[in-house]
Order: structure tokens, then C-alpha cells, then sequence
């Protein structure tokens, strides 16, 4: 069991189990081992959670600047931070495209080197800000990241800016009107001239608000995001004598194939046979890679019970799953 989040719904663990209890339940004797993914958005703590590490709670803070819980995850000397847990839009009553602020990203990140780590994952997704990455960097100060491994784990390669940039892109995303995105723009060109004007068009530059481009300045190093979390997960040994895989999102579409999770997962997978679980499929599973897509909405086509009984109803595909791949 190998999914990702349904964004808004349930976590991958929860996504995991809940499938898992179904399978259990019509195949008793079924070997089934959970190692929930993410892409490097929110939920790459979680899943390097799932995987063995150790969570580390701190107050950090929040996007508009009040403090917030957050978390990293530890194992050996190897940390893994997501800028969703400390600056992302979920942690937001309302946007704040102007406000918003990376700054408790960069309190994570020296968290993670006060205790030892010298490799740091640092995964750019979910965020609700656009300040290209200028708060984190006022939270590092004259923290060194000499001998430190930052890699950046995204699926995202715009750079910082221009028409496929952070503002432009992304910034209506975070609620940003046309003349905010322009005033956005103008900052990251402003603050990208002072602090690294060279490193501004590399691909990733415009990930996480612009963090992609801060980090880049720290010496960070990119890799798709799935990639990174299936090495923290061991998915290579886990898969290595499996029989079926299942993994899934809350959508598989058309953008799946561009470093989402379930691609990659399909990907890691060789020649073991990968289905998927989903809140809904817009495209043909093969057109994946995947031997065949269970949705939620061809169950409960009513959105508004799909949702609510989204756990319920991924038992009951665990079920399915089990009776058309499973011999006992």
C-alpha cells in the first residue's frame, strides 16, 4: 500500500489503512505492508513518519505571524521538513498573498541542524506565501549550511520569475489578485537581484513561493519529490517480493503524470502490477501505467457522502481490490 493523500479528505496513512482493513477483511491471509508516499507537499512528513523516522514537534512561526505547531521528522542524522507544516495555505482562515511569509520554514530548518541532522530534506508544496523564500532566510540568519546535504524535494520546475514563474503562476492560487501578482513580481525581482540574481532562472526557483530559489542560495539540490520519499520509505526492498501494489490521490487526471505521487509510485514498481484507489479518475488507467483505477465517486457519485464517508468507502474498495487481485 503505497498512496498518497486525498487532499482535503484523508490522509495517506488513513488512505493506507482504510484500504488495508478492507483487504484484510475479505483475504485474512494477505500480507499487506503500508509505506503511505507523498510528492513532497504536505503529508512528506507523515509519510516519513509512517516510514520509521521520529516526529519532532516545535512552535514555529506561522505564515501571517502567529505561532503555530509544527512538526519535522528525524531518523540517524537525516531530517525531513515540509514548508506546508510551518508556512502552508491549510494553516490560513483566509489568504494572505501579501503577507504570507516563509519565515517558520527557516525555524524548522535550523531546528533540524541544532539536533545533529547533516542531510535535510526540505519539501516545497502547500505554500501560502510569495515571498521567494526572504523569510526563511531572515529566520537562518548566519546559519551555515557548509557539510549540510539540502535536497528539495518538489515536482515543480517554473522558475522564480516571469510568465511561468511564482507570482504569475501560483500566486492566484494563493488568492493573489492580477495587480497583487504584479506587486509579487516586483518583489521577487527586487529581492532575487540582491541575494542570487544568477540562480533566479533555474528550474524549481519559483517552487514553494519562491522557497525554491532561497533554498538554492543555502546550496540545495533538487530531486522529484516522490523519488526522495520513496528512498526514506524503502519502497525498492518493500516491493522487491510483492505481488500487487496499490497506490492513489485524491484525483488521478491528466497532471498525475508530472511527478505525482501515483505515477512515481508505478514507476518505482518494475514489473509488480499497480492498481489505484481514488476520490475520482478523469483519465484511463493505463494511460498510467496502472492495471486498473478504483474511485470513490463511481461508489457514491453524491460528492457531498463521498467525502464524509471517504474511509468507509476505501474499506469497501480494499474489498474489491482483494476479490479481483488477491489469491488466497
Amino acid at each position: 500500500m503505497a498512496p498518497d493523500k486525498f487532499k482535503g479528505s484523508l490522509t495517506a496513512p488513513r488512505v493506507a489503512a482504510a484500504v488495508a482493513r478492507g483487504l484484510r477483511e475479505a483475504a485474512p491471509g494477505v500480507d499487506v505492508r503500508c509505506l503511505p508516499v507523498a510528492d513532497g507537499g504536505d503529508g512528506t512528513v507523515d509519510a516519513a513518519v509512517a516510514a520509521g523516522f521520529v516526529r519532532v514537534g516545535r512552535w514555529v512561526t506561522g505564515p501571517v505571524g502567529e505561532p503555530v505547531p509544527a512538526s519535522f521528522a528525524v531518523r540517524d542524522r537525516t531530517a525531513v521538513v515540509e514548508v506546508a507544516s510551518a508556512a502552508g495555505l491549510a494553516l490560513l482562515a483566509e489568504p494572505a498573498p501579501l503577507d504570507a511569509t516563509s519565515h517558520g520554514v527557516g525555524e524548522l530548518l535550523r531546528a533540524a541542524l541544532d539536533v545533529g541532522c547533516t542531510t535535510v530534506v526540505l519539501g516545497l508544496g502547500g505554500s501560502a506565501c510569495t515571498d521567494g523564500g526572504a523569510g526563511m532566510l531572515e529566520a537562518l540568519g548566519d546559519t551555515s549550511f557548509d557539510g549540510v546535504d539540502l535536497v528539495l524535494a518538489s515536482d515543480v520546475d517554473n522558475p522564480l520569475l516571469g510568465p511561468s514563474g511564482a507570482a504569475a503562476v501560483y500566486g492566484p492560487q494563493k488568492g493573489a489578485s492580477p495587480e497583487q501578482v504584479e506587486l509579487l513580481e516586483e518583489r521577487l525581482a527586487a529581492f532575487a537581484q540582491r541575494t542570487g540574481p544568477e540562480l533566479a532562472d533555474r528550474p524549481g526557483a519559483g517552487a514553494a513561493g519562491g522557497i525554491g530559489f532561497a533554498a538554492l542560495c543555502l546550496g540545495g539540490r533538487f530531486r522529484p519529490g516522490i523519488e526522495v520519499v520513496l528512498e526514506l520509505a524503502g519502497f525498492a526492498r518493500a516491493v522487491a517480493d510483492a505481488s500487487l501494489v496499490i497506490t492513489g490521490e485524491g484525483s488521478l487526471d491528466a497532471q498525475t503524470r508530472h511527478g505525482k505521487a501515483p505515477y512515481g509510485v508505478v514507476r518505482a514498481s518494475g514489473d509488480v502490477p499497480v492498481v489505484a484507489v481514488a476520490g475520482q479518475c478523469s483519465v484511463e488507467p493505463g494511460d498510467l501505467g496502472l492495471k486498473a483505477a478504483y474511485a470513490l465517486l463511481d461508489v457514491e457519485p453524491d460528492l457531498t457522502r463521498c467525502l464524509a464517508r471517504a474511509e468507509e468507502l476505501l474499506v469497501g474498495l480494499g474489498g474489491r481490490i482483494a476479490r479481483d487481485w488477491v489469491s488466497e
